[in-house]
């Protein structure tokens, strides 16, 4: 197999276990945050906002 080729594979196969290491480490911290989002309403206050009308002053 050429070295190109092999280079695209290996930078392929770095790039996904990279992207699968990521996707680990965010689902570990949302399951510890959960709980506090979901009692704190100090972490939350703002959401309180989102469907109101925004209007940018100028």
């Amino acid at each position: 197999m050429p070295k190109r080729q092999r280079m695209f594979i290996a930078e392929r196969i770095i790039h996904s276990v990279r992207a699968e290491e990521q996707n680990t480490q965010l689902k570990k911290a949302v399951a510890c945050l959960y709980n506090d989002y979901c009692t704190d309403k100090d972490l939350t206050v703002f959401t309180q906002l989102d469907f109101e009308n925004f209007y940018e002053t100028r």
